[in-house]
């Protein structure tokens, strides 16, 4: 989908094409990021897969390191077009061989009744939690939308040269991998919900140094984005499985991300009026929101991890 979404974009010769094209690429979008691997990893691993999802993680962080650089020599190498129709072969020839024959087969489900001193007793969890992890992956998509959109031009609106906003960018890939390994090492004993929080308040850290630093901040906004963006990713993966259990994993996160998908697509467009109308102000809307999901994790108290029901006696 993401290939054929690709080709279309670079082929097409009006509104029309360049709507169609866009409509097939967020189908492809949704189906092909980080959702549908994480649910994969939890039909594989189960409540184990905390540390499969922050592996994958560590290898795609790098996608921005790599992404922004290549698609700019592209589109001054070859034009705009023809880099749409190189990342379109990418897809075809290199990512969906990968995800065909290198992913094994899911074991099958054993029945309840089967399962016998395996079954693990799940905790409840807390009153609300669905919509509160709702309106944490909103406000968090909404951000990584816009930033991920306007990022450049929001850092070159800060004092940024083109050269060093396209330096700051390439930040972004590196800050993410490192703050992973920092979940991967020293958070992944704690509960994903002190990682979520964690990461939700960088993006309003990384603004406070480019308010007081001026553009000596710029490579520390770059790096603070990308160090919580990094980490939120895993929450998305983590956060759900940790509260409710690997049973129904998929349609879960599915629900869940629903809004975050809507926030996504409307995060460019209005981002991009707001830095129209208030320059680099615009962040204090990106600020705002953290904070808010920030205030809405507090409000949810993690239960202690279930334990596994002793076997019975023949």
């Amino acid at each position: 989908m993401l290939a054929c979404g690709l080709a279309l974009l670079g082929l097409a010769q009006g509104a029309t094409g360049l709507a169609a094209a866009w409509l097939v690429l967020g189908i492809g979008m949704s189906m092909g990021l980080y959702d549908a691997a994480f649910a994969t990893l939890t039909r594989l691993y189960g409540r184990d897969a905390r540390a499969a999802i922050t592996g994958i993680t560590l290898i795609a962080g790098f996608a921005s390191t790599v992404g922004w650089p290549a698609s700019a020599w592209f589109e001054h190498s070859f034009g705009w077009r023809e880099a749409c129709l190189i990342w379109a072969a990418a897809n075809l020839f290199t990512a969906m061989p990968l995800n065909w024959l290198l992913i094994p087969p899911a074991p099958p489900v054993a029945p309840q009744t089967q399962q016998g001193s395996a079954v693990v007793a799940e905790s409840d969890p807390p009153r609300g939690a669905m919509a509160i992890l709702a309106f944490y992956f909103a406000a968090t998509a909404f951000v990584t939308g816009a930033l991920q959109a306007h990022l450049l031009r929001f850092l070159e609106g800060a004092g940024a040269t083109e050269a060093i906003a396209i330096f700051a960018g390439t930040l972004v890939g590196p800050a993410q991998v490192a703050a992973r390994l920092f979940e991967f090492g020293l958070m992944r004993a704690l509960h994903p919900v002190w990682s979520a929080r964690l990461a939700v308040m960088l993006h309003p850290l990384g603004a406070l140094l480019l308010a007081l630093l001026g553009p000596a901040g710029i490579a520390p906004f770059a790096l603070a984005y990308g160090a919580g963006n990094g980490m939120i990713t895993i929450a998305r993966g983590t956060l759900p499985l940790a509260i409710f259990g690997p049973a129904g994993y998929g349609l879960r996160t599915g629900l869940l991300s629903a809004p975050g998908r809507l926030a996504v697509s409307a995060a460019p467009f209005l981002f991009g009026l707001l830095l129209d109308s208030v320059g680099t102000l615009a962040v204090l809307l990106t600020v705002g929101l953290n904070l808010a999901a920030f205030g809405g994790l507090l409000l949810l108290r993690p239960q202690p991890a279930p334990a596994v029901a002793p076997a019975a006696s023949d």
